[in-house]
């Protein structure tokens, strides 16, 4: 596991939505997810939303059923579930300006609404046994104790109930330099607890009582994500006197994850930085 050089809690990743809420929804969009190419034509908009028809499958999800969405940013993914899956979604996240905005997003007429708050799903209220599937979409790397996470999933599972993770993860053995100069650096700059592997990760899956069904690198199919983000901040950089003026201006604390954006582009090319999506099942 790759962890940075200062640890943080919930409010300080809170705090990293709150401040850059304007810049990601512009230079990422509101479902803050990676796209996922496969013949590399596809529109950013139907990449993103191919990660969600596979989180769907791998889900198996049917019309009714009682979805969690851990750490759901702007409510989008919410949204696209009761939308095209009738589901019954509860979404938490920890930022009040992510709450908000989702709360001003209406749904549609014919599709269950959302249920929005503004929780930590390390320490969430939600009953026991009272979800069909339970899913975590770049989320988890935040969450400063990923053991909790996972054994928060399968307390909230009913017998049966599924789980995807959808994680940014380290490669298996990465060497001294890609930590020192691409993974710690991201932890630490994009306010993430920490990286794991795609072992660590179905191991510690498996140690909360999971059963993991699947466990796929899509590294290669999502890395254009950042190459796009790139491309739209070095425009908005030379366009946009905000951009500029954010990036100088010292009293901000989470200016640094501009640069975020260069290593993260890096750590994908060099396979340091790698894509995983976990699906499986509480058994008992």
């Amino acid at each position: 596991m790759i962890v940075p050089t200062k640890s943080w809690q919930a409010d300080t990743v809170a705090h990293h939505y709150d401040e850059l809420d304007l810049f990601y929804r512009e230079l990422w969009g509101e479902h803050l997810h990676h796209g996922l190419w496969h013949a590399g034509a596809e529109t950013v908009t139907e990449a993103t939303l191919r990660l969600l028809n596979v989180v769907a499958a791998h889900a198996r999800l049917r019309p009714g059923q009682t979805v969690y969405d851990a750490g759901s940013g702007y409510g989008a993914t919410a949204r696209w579930l009761a939308t095209h899956h009738s589901a019954n979604v509860t979404a938490l996240t920890l930022s009040p300006v992510q709450y908000r905005y989702a709360q001003t997003v209406p749904a549609l007429p014919s599709a269950p609404k959302p249920r929005y708050l503004l929780e930590d799903w390390l320490s969430n209220t939600l009953p026991d046994r009272s979800a069909d599937v339970v899913v975590a979409i770049e989320s988890t790397e935040h969450m400063v104790d990923l053991a909790g996470c996972f054994a928060q999933i399968r307390r909230v599972l009913r017998p049966g109930g599924r789980f995807v993770v959808c994680a940014w993860l380290a490669c298996e053995a990465p060497k001294a330099w890609e930590v020192r100069l691409l993974l710690e650096p991201i932890c630490r700059e994009g306010r993430l607890a920490g990286l794991g592997s795609l072992s660590e990760y179905q191991a510690g899956l498996q140690g909360a009582g999971l059963v993991v069904e699947g466990s796929d690198d899509v590294s290669r199919q999502v890395r254009r994500t950042w190459d796009l983000v790139l491309y739209r901040l070095i425009a908005k950089l030379a366009t946009d006197r905000r951009y500029r003026r954010y990036l100088l201006d010292a009293r901000q604390r989470e200016r640094l994850f501009v640069w975020s954006t260069l290593r993260l582009a890096l750590a994908y090319r060099t396979g340091s930085l790698r894509y995983g999506i976990l699906s499986g099942y509480r058994e008992a």
